[in-house]
């Protein structure tokens, strides 16, 4: 997917409405899990990313700050972002607990 025509997210957006069941995209443009909860707004907000799984079966939650993701929308006006994290560094990160 070519991300460089798609626009990028301003701060305001950054909220639980927009980016929950965001797809998360690897640095190689794989699909690496999506947004599952959103703690906060703005980049200082916390994004819980359920990692790997199936249909939200055996995904790892984990937790980032929204501004270590670059969200934005793609022509469909679909909200997506990437991550320069591989699925395997995700996966390393502690568990995000309710």
């Amino acid at each position: 997917m070519d991300h460089t025509r798609h626009i990028r997210l301003n701060d305001t957006e950054l909220t639980e409405a927009v980016l929950n069941g965001a797809t998360i995209y690897g640095p190689a443009d794989e699909k690496i899990g999506h947004v599952s909860e959103v703690h906060g707004q703005g980049s200082g907000a916390h994004v819980v990313v359920d990692i790997g799984g199936f249909l939200g079966i055996g995904a790892k939650p984990v937790a980032l700050l929204a501004s270590d993701l670059d969200f934005m929308r793609d022509e469909d006006n679909t909200v997506h972002a990437l991550t320069r994290w591989t699925k395997d560094e995700l996966k390393a990160l502690p568990e995000h607990r309710h």
